[in-house]
């Protein structure tokens, strides 16, 4: 338990999450990919425990790639959609059950939400 794989085109957003992750929760195993066709390829041939995904990128949209990890096993439930839109946006676009959660990647109360899940991921890393 502790493997996060996060897709996101926003390469210095993506570092700083990364930077983030790693020095607060140094039990997690963090993959990051800014091309959105490459994390398919991770969430076909590996085990993944919770997908963070951009909502808006070229190439290929954070809802296609849920559908694929959706389609490949992974349970909906360990998938967090991201994006700059506003929440109200966000819950119309993926209503509340269809996943972890979505949150705006900016605001600072949904920041705390990723927090909270990454401590809980940390201390289930560190009982196993």
């Amino acid at each position: 338990m502790g493997k996060i794989l996060i897709v996101d085109d926003d390469a210095p957003f993506v570092e700083a999450l990364r930077d983030k992750i790693n020095s607060l929760y140094p039990l997690l195993d963090v993959v990051a990919c800014t091309d959105p066709l490459q994390a398919l390829a991770i969430l076909k041939e590996e085990e993944v425990d919770l997908l963070l995904v951009d909502l808006e990128m070229p190439k290929l949209d954070g809802s296609k790639i849920f559908s694929f990890a959706v389609s490949v096993g992974m349970d909906k439930n360990r998938i967090v959609i991201l994006s700059g839109r506003d929440s109200d946006y966000l819950h119309e676009q993926f209503p509340m059950g269809t996943c972890l959660a979505v949150l705006n990647k900016y605001e600072a109360k949904q920041k705390a939400v990723l927090d909270m899940i990454f401590s809980s991921m940390h201390r289930k890393a560190a009982a196993s």
